[in-house]
C-alpha cells in the first residue's frame, strides 16, 4: 500500500514537472523549418549546377548532400542546430541534416573521453542502429531482387 502511494505521489510530481507543449504552433514550426531546410538544399543544388554547368545532376546531388552534412555538423558544433531543434522539433530532422546532427552531437559531447573511447565509440550511439537497419534491409532487398531476377 505504501509503495502505491509513493508511485501516485511520484506520478503527480512528474505530471506537474513535464513541460506543456502547444501542438499547433509546434506542428507549424516543424513544417516551415523542415521546408526551409529542403529549400536551402534545393538552392545549393541549383547553385552547384550554375557554377559547374558541366556537372551531371547526380554529381550535383552528391555535392549538395556533402554541403548539407557539413552545414549541419558545423551548426551542431557551434550549438546552433540544438536551438533550431528546440524550436522546430521534428522539422529539424529532415533526413540528411538530422542524421548528421545525430552523429556529430554525441561525438562532440563525449570528446573529453578521448578519441577512441569517446568520439569514435559514442558517435554512433544514436545513428548506429539506423545504419545497421539500412545495411541489413538493403542486403535483404538485394537478395530478393536477385532471386526475382532468376525467374
Amino acid at each position: 500500500m505504501k509503495q502505491e502511494k509513493r508511485n501516485e505521489a511520484y506520478n503527480r510530481y512528474v505530471e506537474a514537472r513535464i513541460p506543456k507543449t502547444k501542438a499547433w504552433p509546434s506542428l507549424f514550426n516543424s513544417f516551415w523549418v523542415g521546408g526551409l531546410i529542403c529549400v536551402i538544399g534545393q538552392g545549393i543544388d541549383m547553385l552547384i549546377l550554375y557554377l559547374f554547368p558541366y556537372m551531371s545532376q547526380q554529381t550535383a546531388w552528391a555535392w549538395t548532400l556533402v554541403v548539407l552534412i557539413f552545414l549541419a555538423s558545423f551548426l551542431t558544433g557551434i550549438g546552433v542546430y540544438d536551438k533550431i531543434g528546440k524550436f522546430a522539433g521534428g522539422g529539424s530532422i529532415v533526413p540528411i541534416t538530422g542524421f548528421s546532427n545525430s552523429i556529430s552531437s554525441p561525438a562532440i559531447e563525449f570528446k573529453h573521453e578521448g578519441i577512441i573511447y569517446g568520439t569514435c565509440v559514442k558517435m554512433f550511439t544514436i545513428a548506429g542502429p539506423v545504419i545497421v537497419v539500412g545495411v541489413v534491409s538493403s542486403i535483404v532487398v538485394g537478395i530478393i531482387y536477385w532471386i526475382v531476377g532468376l525467374f
